[in-house]
Protein backbone atom coordinates (compact mmCIF):
# COMPACT_ATOMS: atom_id res chain seq x y z
CA UNK A 1 0.00 0.00 0.00
CA UNK A 2 1.10 3.54 -1.28
CA UNK A 3 1.45 5.52 2.48
CA UNK A 4 1.76 9.22 2.92
CA UNK A 5 4.54 11.10 2.15
CA UNK A 6 6.77 11.63 5.23
CA UNK A 7 9.18 8.80 5.46
CA UNK A 8 12.86 8.37 7.54
CA UNK A 9 15.52 6.61 5.63
CA UNK A 10 17.83 4.27 7.49
CA UNK A 11 21.11 3.18 6.47
CA UNK A 12 22.12 0.12 7.88
CA UNK A 13 25.67 -0.08 6.31
CA UNK A 14 26.15 3.07 7.74
CA UNK A 15 25.86 1.98 11.25
CA UNK A 16 27.41 -1.62 10.95
CA UNK A 17 30.43 1.26 9.61
CA UNK A 18 30.11 3.32 12.69
CA UNK A 19 30.06 0.17 15.12
CA UNK A 20 32.69 -1.18 13.42
CA UNK A 21 34.95 2.43 13.87
CA UNK A 22 33.88 2.48 17.42
CA UNK A 23 34.91 -0.98 18.61
CA UNK A 24 38.14 -0.42 16.87
CA UNK A 25 39.10 2.94 18.66
CA UNK A 26 37.99 1.83 21.97
CA UNK A 27 40.72 -1.33 21.43
CA UNK A 28 40.66 -4.77 22.31
CA UNK A 29 40.26 -4.43 25.97
CA UNK A 30 36.77 -2.49 25.62
CA UNK A 31 33.49 -4.40 24.46
CA UNK A 32 31.14 -1.85 23.36
CA UNK A 33 27.29 -2.15 24.42
CA UNK A 34 25.38 -0.13 21.52
CA UNK A 35 22.94 1.42 23.01
CA UNK A 36 19.07 1.20 20.43
CA UNK A 37 17.09 2.58 23.74
CA UNK A 38 13.68 4.87 22.43
CA UNK A 39 13.34 3.00 19.26
CA UNK A 40 17.01 3.29 19.00
CA UNK A 41 16.98 7.00 19.37
CA UNK A 42 13.91 6.87 16.94
CA UNK A 43 15.88 5.46 13.85
CA UNK A 44 13.93 2.13 14.74
CA UNK A 45 15.39 -0.70 16.54
CA UNK A 46 13.98 -3.54 14.12
CA UNK A 47 16.37 -2.40 11.79
CA UNK A 48 19.43 -1.04 13.84
CA UNK A 49 19.49 -3.62 16.55
CA UNK A 50 19.99 -6.52 13.85
CA UNK A 51 22.10 -4.52 11.89
CA UNK A 52 24.75 -3.78 14.62
CA UNK A 53 24.69 -7.35 15.52
CA UNK A 54 25.38 -8.53 12.10
CA UNK A 55 28.06 -6.09 12.86
CA UNK A 56 29.71 -8.14 16.04
CA UNK A 57 27.96 -6.18 18.67
CA UNK A 58 27.38 -9.01 21.67
CA UNK A 59 25.40 -6.40 23.75
CA UNK A 60 22.31 -4.19 23.31
CA UNK A 61 21.31 -1.55 25.98
CA UNK A 62 17.49 -0.63 26.14
CA UNK A 63 15.37 1.64 28.97
CA UNK A 64 13.00 -0.70 30.01
CA UNK A 65 12.22 -4.31 30.01
CA UNK A 66 9.16 -3.69 27.42
CA UNK A 67 11.90 -2.53 24.88
CA UNK A 68 13.78 -5.39 26.05
CA UNK A 69 11.45 -8.24 25.19
CA UNK A 70 11.01 -6.52 21.75
CA UNK A 71 15.02 -6.52 21.48
CA UNK A 72 14.77 -10.38 22.69
CA UNK A 73 12.12 -10.88 19.56
CA UNK A 74 14.65 -9.17 17.26
CA UNK A 75 17.99 -10.84 18.43
CA UNK A 76 17.58 -14.20 20.31
CA UNK A 77 21.40 -15.14 21.26
CA UNK A 78 22.22 -10.72 22.05
CA UNK A 79 22.97 -9.93 25.79
CA UNK A 80 20.50 -7.05 26.75
CA UNK A 81 21.36 -4.67 29.19
CA UNK A 82 17.45 -3.14 31.00
CA UNK A 83 19.31 0.46 31.91
CA UNK A 84 16.26 1.42 33.78
CA UNK A 85 15.76 -1.25 35.74
CA UNK A 86 12.67 -3.33 36.50
CA UNK A 87 9.51 -2.16 37.78
CA UNK A 88 7.07 -4.03 40.10
CA UNK A 89 5.61 -6.96 38.36
CA UNK A 90 8.19 -7.04 35.82
CA UNK A 91 10.75 -9.61 37.38
CA UNK A 92 9.15 -12.38 35.70
CA UNK A 93 9.50 -10.70 31.95
CA UNK A 94 13.32 -9.76 33.07
CA UNK A 95 13.63 -13.29 34.05
CA UNK A 96 11.97 -15.38 31.26
CA UNK A 97 13.22 -13.25 28.17
CA UNK A 98 16.81 -13.27 29.44
CA UNK A 99 17.38 -9.95 30.12
CA UNK A 100 20.01 -8.48 32.38
CA UNK A 101 19.12 -5.19 34.67
CA UNK A 102 20.38 -2.44 36.41
CA UNK A 103 20.01 -2.49 39.91
CA UNK A 104 20.25 0.02 42.76
CA UNK A 105 17.44 -0.12 44.71
CA UNK A 106 16.27 -2.66 47.35
CA UNK A 107 12.71 -3.48 45.74
CA UNK A 108 14.23 -4.20 42.73
CA UNK A 109 16.25 -6.61 44.74
CA UNK A 110 13.49 -7.95 46.06
CA UNK A 111 11.21 -7.74 42.73
CA UNK A 112 13.74 -10.03 40.81
CA UNK A 113 14.82 -12.02 43.98
CA UNK A 114 11.05 -13.34 43.86
CA UNK A 115 10.62 -13.61 39.83
CA UNK A 116 13.85 -15.88 40.11
CA UNK A 117 12.69 -18.14 42.51
CA UNK A 118 9.08 -18.06 40.82
CA UNK A 119 11.10 -18.86 37.58
CA UNK A 120 13.46 -21.77 39.37
CA UNK A 121 16.11 -19.71 37.65
CA UNK A 122 19.58 -20.11 40.20
CA UNK A 123 21.45 -17.52 38.51
CA UNK A 124 20.15 -13.94 37.49
CA UNK A 125 23.45 -11.95 36.28
CA UNK A 126 22.34 -7.66 37.64
CA UNK A 127 24.72 -4.42 36.69
CA UNK A 128 24.98 -2.39 40.24
CA UNK A 129 24.71 0.89 39.55
CA UNK A 130 26.68 2.99 41.17
CA UNK A 131 25.84 6.90 41.31
CA UNK A 132 29.29 8.83 41.12
CA UNK A 133 27.75 12.27 41.15
CA UNK A 134 24.57 12.49 38.46
CA UNK A 135 22.22 12.00 41.42
CA UNK A 136 19.86 10.56 39.29
CA UNK A 137 20.01 6.66 39.30
CA UNK A 138 22.50 4.45 41.04
CA UNK A 139 23.58 3.44 44.69
CA UNK A 140 25.57 5.91 47.13
CA UNK A 141 29.06 4.42 46.88
CA UNK A 142 29.59 5.11 50.54
CA UNK A 143 26.13 3.25 51.60
CA UNK A 144 26.49 -0.06 49.70
CA UNK A 145 27.03 -2.08 52.60
CA UNK A 146 23.29 -3.10 52.62
CA UNK A 147 23.02 -3.68 49.05
CA UNK A 148 25.75 -5.87 48.64
CA UNK A 149 24.80 -8.00 51.24
CA UNK A 150 21.98 -9.14 49.43
CA UNK A 151 24.50 -11.10 47.11
CA UNK A 152 25.27 -13.93 49.72
CA UNK A 153 25.39 -17.71 48.04
CA UNK A 154 21.89 -18.41 48.79
CA UNK A 155 20.48 -15.64 46.41
CA UNK A 156 20.25 -16.27 42.57
CA UNK A 157 21.36 -12.79 41.74
CA UNK A 158 25.02 -12.58 40.73
CA UNK A 159 26.95 -9.75 40.12
CA UNK A 160 28.20 -9.23 36.96
CA UNK A 161 28.50 -5.68 36.27
CA UNK A 162 29.40 -2.83 38.33
CA UNK A 163 28.09 0.28 36.02
CA UNK A 164 28.22 4.59 36.31
CA UNK A 165 27.43 7.29 34.28
CA UNK A 166 30.14 9.81 33.29
CA UNK A 167 28.02 12.61 32.91
CA UNK A 168 30.66 15.35 31.82
CA UNK A 169 32.55 13.39 29.57
CA UNK A 170 32.57 16.74 26.93
CA UNK A 171 34.50 18.78 29.26
CA UNK A 172 37.81 19.49 28.57
CA UNK A 173 39.27 19.39 31.47
CA UNK A 174 38.18 16.41 32.40
CA UNK A 175 37.89 17.28 36.32
CA UNK A 176 34.33 15.75 36.22
CA UNK A 177 34.93 12.45 34.92
CA UNK A 178 38.41 12.43 36.90
CA UNK A 179 36.46 12.84 40.55
CA UNK A 180 33.82 10.47 39.27
CA UNK A 181 35.91 7.71 37.95
CA UNK A 182 37.87 8.02 42.03
CA UNK A 183 34.61 7.84 43.12
CA UNK A 184 33.76 4.57 41.16
CA UNK A 185 36.77 2.81 42.48
CA UNK A 186 36.26 3.83 45.55
CA UNK A 187 33.41 1.81 45.25
CA UNK A 188 35.22 -1.36 43.17
CA UNK A 189 37.60 -1.67 46.55
CA UNK A 190 34.30 -1.66 48.63
CA UNK A 191 33.13 -4.57 46.28
CA UNK A 192 36.26 -6.48 46.85
CA UNK A 193 36.62 -6.05 50.32
CA UNK A 194 32.89 -7.37 50.61
CA UNK A 195 34.44 -10.66 48.99
CA UNK A 196 32.27 -9.99 45.73
CA UNK A 197 34.05 -10.17 42.61
CA UNK A 198 32.59 -8.28 39.31
CA UNK A 199 33.35 -9.51 35.83
CA UNK A 200 32.45 -6.08 34.03
CA UNK A 201 33.25 -2.34 34.69
CA UNK A 202 30.12 -0.47 32.55
CA UNK A 203 31.61 3.10 32.42
CA UNK A 204 31.34 5.41 29.59
CA UNK A 205 29.28 7.04 26.71
CA UNK A 206 29.72 8.44 23.36
CA UNK A 207 31.35 11.19 24.48
CA UNK A 208 33.86 9.60 26.42
CA UNK A 209 34.54 6.83 23.87
CA UNK A 210 35.10 9.79 21.21
CA UNK A 211 37.12 12.02 23.83
CA UNK A 212 40.02 8.84 24.24
CA UNK A 213 38.95 7.75 27.97
CA UNK A 214 38.62 4.07 26.53
CA UNK A 215 42.30 3.53 27.46
CA UNK A 216 41.85 4.95 31.36
CA UNK A 217 38.65 3.37 31.74
CA UNK A 218 40.16 -0.07 30.96
CA UNK A 219 43.32 0.44 33.19
CA UNK A 220 40.67 0.76 35.83
CA UNK A 221 38.87 -2.83 34.96
CA UNK A 222 42.34 -4.06 34.71
CA UNK A 223 43.08 -3.06 37.65
CA UNK A 224 40.60 -5.47 39.47
CA UNK A 225 40.13 -8.06 37.09
CA UNK A 226 37.44 -6.62 34.87
CA UNK A 227 36.58 -6.38 31.66
CA UNK A 228 35.63 -2.69 30.28
CA UNK A 229 31.93 -2.03 28.67
CA UNK A 230 31.72 1.10 27.24
CA UNK A 231 27.96 2.43 25.86
CA UNK A 232 28.15 4.32 22.81
CA UNK A 233 24.83 5.83 22.20
CA UNK A 234 24.58 9.21 20.11
CA UNK A 235 28.04 7.83 17.82
CA UNK A 236 26.60 4.81 16.83
CA UNK A 237 24.28 7.05 14.59
CA UNK A 238 26.52 8.95 13.29
CA UNK A 239 26.41 12.03 15.34
CA UNK A 240 29.64 13.39 17.24
CA UNK A 241 28.24 15.27 20.60
CA UNK A 242 29.46 18.99 21.03
CA UNK A 243 32.34 19.12 22.92
CA UNK A 244 33.61 22.24 25.36
CA UNK A 245 35.07 24.75 23.08
CA UNK A 246 38.20 24.60 25.38
CA UNK A 247 39.36 21.07 23.59
CA UNK A 248 40.24 23.86 20.63
CA UNK A 249 43.58 22.53 18.65
CA UNK A 250 44.33 20.03 21.45
CA UNK A 251 41.31 17.95 19.97
CA UNK A 252 42.11 14.29 20.87
CA UNK A 253 42.88 12.40 17.90
CA UNK A 254 40.12 10.25 18.44
CA UNK A 255 37.82 12.77 18.02
CA UNK A 256 39.53 14.11 14.87
CA UNK A 257 39.15 10.62 13.51
CA UNK A 258 35.59 10.55 14.28
CA UNK A 259 34.58 13.49 12.77
CA UNK A 260 36.12 11.69 9.25
CA UNK A 261 34.67 8.54 9.74
CA UNK A 262 31.33 8.49 11.21
CA UNK A 263 27.96 8.42 8.85
CA UNK A 264 24.93 9.75 9.75
CA UNK A 265 22.57 7.29 9.80
CA UNK A 266 19.07 8.94 9.32
CA UNK A 267 17.74 11.03 6.35
CA UNK A 268 14.28 12.33 7.09
CA UNK A 269 12.35 13.04 3.77
CA UNK A 270 8.59 14.29 2.82
CA UNK A 271 7.24 15.34 -0.91
CA UNK A 272 5.68 18.58 -2.44
CA UNK A 273 1.89 17.66 -2.35
CA UNK A 274 0.79 20.80 -4.51
CA UNK A 275 2.32 24.13 -5.48
CA UNK A 276 0.40 27.40 -5.60
CA UNK A 277 0.88 31.28 -6.53
CA UNK A 278 0.13 33.92 -4.36
CA UNK A 279 -0.48 37.74 -4.36
CA UNK A 280 1.10 40.38 -1.93
CA UNK A 281 -0.43 40.49 1.01
CA UNK A 282 -1.44 36.82 1.46
CA UNK A 283 -1.79 35.12 4.58
CA UNK A 284 -0.23 31.88 5.04
CA UNK A 285 -0.92 29.51 8.03
CA UNK A 286 -2.77 30.21 11.13
CA UNK A 287 -3.03 33.28 12.71
CA UNK A 288 -1.35 34.75 9.97
CA UNK A 289 2.35 34.55 11.31
CA UNK A 290 3.66 35.19 7.59
CA UNK A 291 2.15 37.83 5.21
CA UNK A 292 3.58 37.97 1.36
CA UNK A 293 5.03 40.96 0.67
CA UNK A 294 5.38 40.35 -2.92
CA UNK A 295 3.98 37.60 -5.26
CA UNK A 296 5.12 34.33 -4.30
CA UNK A 297 5.24 30.32 -4.90
CA UNK A 298 4.47 28.51 -2.15
CA UNK A 299 4.53 24.56 -1.66
CA UNK A 300 2.75 22.38 0.75
CA UNK A 301 4.17 19.55 1.91
CA UNK A 302 3.26 16.97 4.19
CA UNK A 303 5.22 16.90 7.02
CA UNK A 304 3.97 18.52 10.27
CA UNK A 305 4.56 18.83 14.20
CA UNK A 306 2.17 15.74 14.87
CA UNK A 307 5.45 13.70 12.45
CA UNK A 308 7.94 15.81 15.25
CA UNK A 309 9.09 18.81 12.88
CA UNK A 310 9.14 21.64 15.54
CA UNK A 311 6.36 23.91 15.63
CA UNK A 312 8.86 26.78 16.45
CA UNK A 313 10.66 26.57 13.30
CA UNK A 314 7.66 28.34 11.10
CA UNK A 315 9.06 31.43 9.79
CA UNK A 316 12.76 30.01 10.93
CA UNK A 317 13.94 27.61 9.00
CA UNK A 318 14.69 26.06 6.13
CA UNK A 319 13.92 22.34 4.21
CA UNK A 320 15.70 21.52 1.31
CA UNK A 321 14.47 20.80 -2.14
CA UNK A 322 15.48 20.39 -5.95
CA UNK A 323 18.98 20.77 -4.18
CA UNK A 324 18.41 24.42 -2.43
CA UNK A 325 16.83 25.94 0.81
CA UNK A 326 13.61 26.87 0.69
CA UNK A 327 12.08 28.77 3.91
CA UNK A 328 9.38 27.48 5.74
CA UNK A 329 6.89 30.35 6.13
CA UNK A 330 3.60 30.23 8.35
CA UNK A 331 2.89 28.12 11.05
CA UNK A 332 3.98 24.53 11.06
CA UNK A 333 0.67 22.61 11.04
CA UNK A 334 -0.25 19.54 12.82
CA UNK A 335 0.24 17.05 9.20
CA UNK A 336 1.34 19.88 7.36
CA UNK A 337 3.79 22.90 6.15
CA UNK A 338 4.70 25.50 3.63
CA UNK A 339 7.67 26.21 2.04
CA UNK A 340 8.70 29.16 -0.10
CA UNK A 341 10.17 27.99 -3.54
CA UNK A 342 9.62 31.42 -5.01
CA UNK A 343 13.59 31.49 -6.11
CA UNK A 344 13.33 27.53 -6.96
CA UNK A 345 12.42 26.90 -10.56
CA UNK A 346 10.30 23.83 -11.90
CA UNK A 347 9.50 22.69 -8.03
CA UNK A 348 6.55 20.72 -8.68
CA UNK A 349 4.35 18.29 -6.97
CA UNK A 350 5.98 14.74 -6.07
CA UNK A 351 9.34 16.55 -5.63
CA UNK A 352 11.63 15.28 -2.86
CA UNK A 353 12.11 17.55 0.14
CA UNK A 354 14.58 16.82 2.45
CA UNK A 355 13.96 17.52 6.48
CA UNK A 356 17.06 16.38 7.85
CA UNK A 357 19.92 14.84 5.95
CA UNK A 358 21.97 15.50 2.49
CA UNK A 359 20.36 16.84 -0.90
CA UNK A 360 23.03 17.58 -3.72
CA UNK A 361 25.87 19.85 -1.92
CA UNK A 362 23.22 20.87 1.02
CA UNK A 363 22.48 19.59 4.13
CA UNK A 364 20.53 19.70 7.11
CA UNK A 365 21.86 18.12 10.44
CA UNK A 366 20.38 17.33 13.61
CA UNK A 367 22.51 19.95 15.16
CA UNK A 368 21.03 22.29 13.09
CA UNK A 369 17.52 21.76 14.08
CA UNK A 370 18.35 21.55 17.61
CA UNK A 371 19.96 24.75 17.38
CA UNK A 372 16.76 26.14 16.08
CA UNK A 373 14.32 24.61 18.25
CA UNK A 374 16.36 25.08 21.41
CA UNK A 375 16.91 21.57 21.69
CA UNK A 376 19.44 18.78 21.46
CA UNK A 377 19.66 16.36 19.05
CA UNK A 378 18.56 13.10 20.50
CA UNK A 379 15.59 14.56 21.12
CA UNK A 380 15.33 15.75 17.64
CA UNK A 381 15.83 12.13 16.66
CA UNK A 382 13.22 10.71 19.39
CA UNK A 383 10.59 12.66 18.65
CA UNK A 384 10.05 11.93 14.89
CA UNK A 385 6.70 10.51 14.83
CA UNK A 386 6.26 6.65 15.48
CA UNK A 387 3.53 6.83 12.25
CA UNK A 388 6.65 8.10 10.23
CA UNK A 389 7.63 5.03 8.27
CA UNK A 390 11.33 3.78 8.85
CA UNK A 391 12.61 2.04 5.90
CA UNK A 392 15.84 0.08 5.61
CA UNK A 393 17.90 1.60 2.50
Amino acid sequence: MHTRPCWVEISTHAIQDNYRFLANLAGPQVELLTIVKANAYGHSLKLCAPAVVGAGARWLGVTSVEEGIEARRLCADTRILVIGGAFRGQGRDVVRHKLTPVVWDRSQFDELEAAARGEDVRSLPVHLEIDTGMSRQGADPESLASLLARFHRDSSLRLEGVMTHLFAADEADERVTGDQLERMESALNRIRSAGIHSGVLNVGNSAALLAGQAHKISELASRYEMKALMRPGLALYGIIPEYDPAFGAAEPVSLRQARRELKPVLSWKSQVVSVRSVAPGAVVGYNGTFVATEPMRLALIAAGYADGLDRNLGNHFSLLVRGQRAPVVGRISMDQSVIDVTDIPDVAGGDEVVILGRQGDESISAFDHAKAAGTIPWEIFTRIGARVTRIAI
